[in-house]
């Protein structure tokens, strides 16, 4: 059963006596109760929105800046080693190339503190783990959605966590996911380039920007149509902000099949598979598939230590496999 977090929701706008002054110094001051360490992390989970954009806590803040500050229950934030089963699908004294189920939570977070990969993989690496990436998330270089199957990298030294953050920054490190949409994706290659921010109203959502977002892109080639009903498309990361593809996917009007949160909805994926001369088996298949039909399928980087580039392909897990079969 899913536990049901309650958030107490704090807003403020800041006056001129605030003005230019760092966003985590402000709240202190105006949360008495919470310590910095706790806004910081706040600031960090996103759960502290400024204009209804999240910030960074050296943000300095400005006469008139609204500022919303969800504060879920205090827990340990420290997690535990679980003896989880991971699919490891290469290892060495540096770094955990980890093929993630779908379902599976990256790191501990409200409603999700055991059970998730960052507790598996302490308990497989014991103390040699990163801390770099601070004590929810230690050597956690990126992360996938829930639902989002596929590889992940997971460093096990500081070393190896600066290098592989430097690439990600850099761009030179190659994240390519595989995605059944809705529609046929016209032209049959495009690049997608936006601004990504917190969505105006719902704050679990993201959403394309016209101003005020960070910069997100994404490389998308159309693999496979099934009519003008569905595609098969692969999706390369330029950019990895939160939910981008995601939300990229639903911006051109081609949404991910099975994704509760951007679409498509059940009627509209009901009357594209009329078109097509599908079984009734393959129509249930597509209209109630349980989660957003993405894999990360590829990962390329550079080795921090031996300067090889390393590849490593993850094949389409089985829930995909009979979504693409109901699709021939």
């Amino acid at each position: 059963m899913t536990e049901e977090i309650f958030l107490e929701e704090r807003n403020f706008t800041i006056s001129f006596t605030h003005a230019g002054e760092r966003l985590d110094r402000v709240l202190v001051m105006l949360c008495e109760d919470l310590s910095r360490a706790r806004i910081q992390t706040l600031i960090e989970d996103h759960d502290v929105l400024v204009n209804n954009m999240p910030a960074k806590s050296s943000y300095r803040v400005n006469d008139g800046d609204d500022i919303s500050v969800n504060v879920p229950p205090a827990y340990d934030a420290t997690p535990e080693p679980e003896n989880i089963p991971l699919d490891i699908i290469f290892e060495d004294d540096d770094v955990v190339i980890v093929n993630k189920p779908a379902g599976m939570v990256v790191h501990p977070a409200a409603g999700n503190y055991t059970g998730t990969l960052v507790n598996a993989i302490l308990y497989h690496c014991g103390d040699t783990l990163s801390g770099i990436n601070g004590i929810k998330r230690p050597g956690i270089v990126h992360r996938l959605d829930k639902e989002t199957s596929g590889l992940m990298m997971v460093a096990k030294n500081d070393y190896t966590h600066h290098a592989l953050a430097e690439q990600l920054q850099d761009r030179s490190l190659s994240r390519r996911y595989t995605a059944f949409v809705l529609g046929s994706l016209m032209p049959p290659v495009m690049t997608v380039e936006t601004q990504i921010g917190r969505h105006a109203t719902n704050r679990l959502k993201q959403a394309v920007l016209h101003r005020g977002g960070r910069e997100a892109i994404t490389h998308i080639t159309m693999m496979h149509s099934h009519g003008s009903s569905f595609s098969w498309v692969e999706c390369a990361l330029k950019t990895g902000r939160t939910h981008q593809i995601r939300v990229h996917m639903e911006h051109i009007k081609h949404p991910i099949i099975g994704d509760k949160l951007y679409g498509p909805q059940k009627n509209a994926i009901t009357a594209a598979a009329k078109k097509l001369d599908l079984s009734d088996d393959a129509r249930e298949t597509l209209s109630a598939f349980p989660r957003q039909a993405l894999h990360a399928h590829s990962l390329s980087f550079i080795h921090p230590r031996t300067g090889e580039v390393m590849s490593f392909h993850a094949d389409l897990p089985s829930d995909m496999q009979a979504l693409k079969k109901a699709l021939t």
